[in-house]
């Protein structure tokens, strides 16, 4: 889900539960710091990924205040207040996040409460918080080594600042955090056949990792929205980089990123040929407001809006499925703030079925009953705003568009202006 995704790596929730199952007492040696950790884990490394460092990564101790610093320091750097502003108003709308959330605020405290390491791409330095137990440091040695090597492959700064992209921007960050988390897992845990990287032993350490939740009081309160979105690149993104490996071997994933979640989350469409891209949408100018941010939210975005209400994943996996591109816009006039989804889909049927999804998960966010209109489509009014569900044919395409409007605000965009772009 795009900015909302801080890198996990910086915080003990993933890493202190695979310290607990695989991870034995290490002690330093050798002129650098954590050179033990280093020289064990670097051949390990490049044997899983195939691919050899072209100069020996660079490891820095700091103190934890000067890691969380420099942690806040590029937060601000690489996320910029208007996108993420725009995304929290959008997730408001979409019911994920309650209306007076901080997100800013919010993320920067988890960011923050469980300071370990963090590979910098722009200085190239691996630093590590001083004290912290040697357990910890070993597995946050090895993933952020990962991390290290890829950089050295590819600029992984440039990969993680488009803006105008979230859903490809969580795709790419799935492969980059989840080529380091898998490198993790069968270094620390005895190869690529280990228990975690099994389908039962992954969702055993996703229990496991929700359970170590409790010793983060942050983390622990974060709504679910945030807590899957953090945890999509790990454990998505070990699936992915998993199915990666065994249909191209030591191949570099990195040098074919997935442009969508849907890549990341299914198969056929990464391995395919061709692949299945998604659709690009255009979305007109406003009539009547102001254009106050726009951006997708994927099919993985579209799975939590379900599963925020319903708080059920099969059935929130299968509205989402045949998702094949979506755009919002946030919008803005005097009335108040609105927003327009339109999202794609494969067939009509998929379409069909996710527009009553919908209608279902909106009617129990918001108490309200809906008023059934033509051609399947729904009107809900909520106090002060008016919420429309409609799946429409543009362009032969299947689409479904979802508006929630302040009272004093409609017919914000033209749906015949909205442009589809085949893949």
């Amino acid at each position: 889900m795009g900015r909302v995704n801080v890198r996990l790596a910086a915080v003990v929730v993933v890493v202190a539960v695979v310290a607990a199952l695989y991870f034995g007492s290490r002690r330093n040696y050798g002129d650098g710091p954590y050179a033990r950790e280093v020289a064990q884990a670097i051949p390990r490394i490049e044997e899983g990924t195939g691919l050899k460092f072209k100069h020996p990564p660079k490891i820095e101790v700091r103190t934890k205040e000067q890691v969380r610093e420099f942690l806040l320091k590029k937060f601000n750097e690489d996320t910029p207040a208007d996108e993420l502003k725009g995304e929290e108003t959008a997730y408001k709308l979409f019911g994920l996040l309650p209306d007076s959330l901080d997100l800013r605020k919010f993320l920067l405290a988890v960011l923050t409460e469980q300071v370990v390491g963090y590979y910098d791409p722009a200085t190239k330095v691996l630093y590590v918080v001083n004290g912290t137990d040697e357990k910890t440091v070993g597995i946050t040695v090895t993933h952020e080594l990962v991390h290290a090597l890829q950089d050295q492959y590819v600029s992984l700064d440039s990969i993680q600042k488009a803006t105008s992209d979230n859903d490809r921007l969580t795709a790419a960050q799935a492969v980059i955090e989840g080529q380091a988390q898998f490198e993790q897992l069968a270094t620390m845990g005895g190869g690529a056949n280990s228990l975690a990287l099994r389908v039962g032993g992954r969702e055993q350490l996703r229990d496991m990792i929700r359970e170590s939740m409790s010793s983060m009081p942050v983390m622990a309160t974060a709504p679910m929205m945030i807590q899957e979105s953090l945890l999509f690149p790990y454990l998505s993104g070990a699936d992915f980089v998993q199915r990666f490996k065994e249909k191209k071997g030591k191949a570099n994933p990195l040098m074919n990123i997935p442009r969508s979640t849907e890549q990341i989350l299914h198969t056929d469409a990464y391995f395919s040929a061709p692949p299945d891209e998604p659709t690009v949408i255009t979305m007109p100018a406003p009539r009547g407001a102001t254009k106050v941010y726009e951006n997708d939210i994927g099919e993985f975005g579209a799975r939590l809006i379900m599963f925020q209400q319903t708080k059920d994943q099969n059935s929130a996996a299968r509205a989402a499925m045949g998702w094949d591109g979506d755009r919002y816009v946030v919008v803005k006039n005097a009335s108040g703030t609105g927003i327009v989804w339109v999202t794609v889909w494969d067939t009509t049927l998929e379409a069909a079925e996710f527009s009553d999804g919908m209608i279902r998960a909106t009617t129990k966010r918001t108490g309200m009953a809906e008023r059934v209109e033509a051609a399947g489509g729904a009107t809900i009014q909520p106090k002060g705003r008016t919420i429309t569900i409609f799946p429409r044919i543009i362009n032969g395409r299947a689409v479904v568009i979802y508006s929630d409007y302040p009272d004093g605000m409609s017919g914000v965009i033209d749906p015949a202006a909205i442009k589809l772009d085949p893949h």
